[in-house]
């Protein structure tokens, strides 16, 4: 394909890329590029943000170049300071190689294995002796550092920065040195990181990578960005009804970045469905569908993604359950002697909601039902009699029983 073209294709749905001109270089000069995209498995699950830069990565593949997947389990016993108010808590080695098993797997649900060469950096991190160490560090100084705004503002708020988080972003980039990456990839958030792999391959007398930049992706809530620990995130091993309801879930407002994002229409298409949106032609409902469906069949396929809409359909349109509802044992310390449990304390043991006041808050709005039954009064105790159904808001359920 002519560079050009290849460009255009690269450059949708970027944030930045910096410097445009030296791209279009290697892409005249090599017929296949070296992307680099290191994850470091710091939870045991993959979530659409990282899909989000999988999808460019697959793009890359499919104009025949090859993604360098590097697997953090030296730098994720580390903790990436990137958008930390506070120095992270390191992981054991335990930890992160049972996460980078999870990962390994999850990212071929996107990514071509042909086009892909996985490594690990502990191969060559582990390696570095102390004075490798000593060496690396005096490559940057410390007020390039103090240039990173979660650094600053750490610094200027008195909170501590520990010596190995000035050492990650180093390390990190001597990653790229290792890979001889021509491109690295990651989001908003990782720039600082990106930029000094590009200085380090300098120093290394190698060709400076090109960075590109992805836009952080906005949790289920609209506002965050998408995090476990934050619970708005849609895992990629949410089951099909899951990730079909979430997605349902989402604001309004959220739908295009998504559709951008995610779903791998073309550009051509997604300005019809905005277009559609905006002149009241399309009914947001169902566009939100379409990218339910299209997020379902990315991970499950087809047959699942419709299988998934069915469900939704019957749970929230026609009052039906979902397919599989969890059964919640409630522990004798939980039921009174009279054999209840008080309605808020149960809608918290079954996780619908953080704190008893919230959960009274939900019955009071009338978002709780006990076996069908709408039940408004916080104070409201139920019986535990075989399997009580709880529904909790438009799409939790939960059947309950006694230990």
């Amino acid at each position: 394909m002519d560079t050009k073209r290849q460009l255009e294709i690269i450059k949708e749905g970027c944030a930045e890329l910096i410097p445009e001109k030296e791209l279009l270089q290697k892409l005249s000069k090599k017929k296949q590029l070296r992307v680099k995209w290191g994850a470091d498995p710091s939870a045991p699950d993959i979530h659409l943000g990282h899909v989000v830069v999988l999808r460019k990565l697959r793009t890359f593949q499919e104009l025949g170049h090859k993604v360098v997947f590097i697997i953090g389990d030296f730098t994720g016993m580390i903790g990436d300071p990137s958008g930390k108010s506070d120095t992270r808590v390191p992981l054991t080695r335990r930890q992160v190689e049972d996460n980078a098993k999870t990962y390994k797997e999850q990212v071929f649900r996107v990514l071509d294995p042909k086009m892909t060469e996985v490594t690990y950096n502990s191969k060559w991190l582990r390696k570095l002796t102390l004075e490798d160490i000593i060496n690396l560090a005096a490559k940057y100084t410390v007020a390039r550092m103090l240039e990173r705004d979660d650094f600053v503002k750490r610094y200027t708020q008195q909170k501590p920065i520990s010596i190995h988080e000035f050492l990650y972003p180093l390390i990190q980039g001597y990653d790229s040195v290792m890979v001889k990456a021509d491109i690295e990839i990651g989001g908003t958030d990782q720039k600082f990181n990106l930029l000094v792999g590009r200085e380090l391959q300098r120093e290394f007398n190698e060709e400076p990578q090109v960075v590109m930049t992805m836009p952080l992706l906005e949790g289920t809530d609209g506002v965050q960005k998408m995090s476990k620990s934050l619970n708005n995130y849609i895992g990629v091993t949410d089951k099909p009804s899951q990730i079909f309801g979430k997605t349902m879930s989402i604001p309004d407002s959220l739908m295009m970045k998504y559709y951008e994002l995610l779903s791998g229409l073309p550009k051509s298409e997604t300005g019809k469905i905005r277009e559609g949106l905006k002149n009241n032609m399309l009914h947001p409902r169902d566009v939100k569908k379409r990218l339910a469906k299209i997020l379902v069949g990315t991970f499950y396929g087809s047959k699942e993604a419709e299988a998934a809409e069915k469900e939704f359909e019957s749970v929230f349109k026609e009052g039906g359950l979902p397919s599989e509802v969890p059964v919640i044992a409630l522990a004798a310390k939980d039921i009174e002697k009279d054999g209840t449990i008080w309605l808020p304390r149960a809608i918290v043991v079954c996780g619908a909601a953080d704190s008893t006041s919230s959960a009274s808050r939900l019955i009071e709005q009338g978002g709780v039902e006990v076996n069908g039954a709408i039940i408004r009064d916080k104070k409201a105790k139920i019986r535990i009699e075989g399997e009580t159904l709880l529904k909790v808001g438009k799409r939790k359920f939960a059947k309950l029983k006694k230990e």
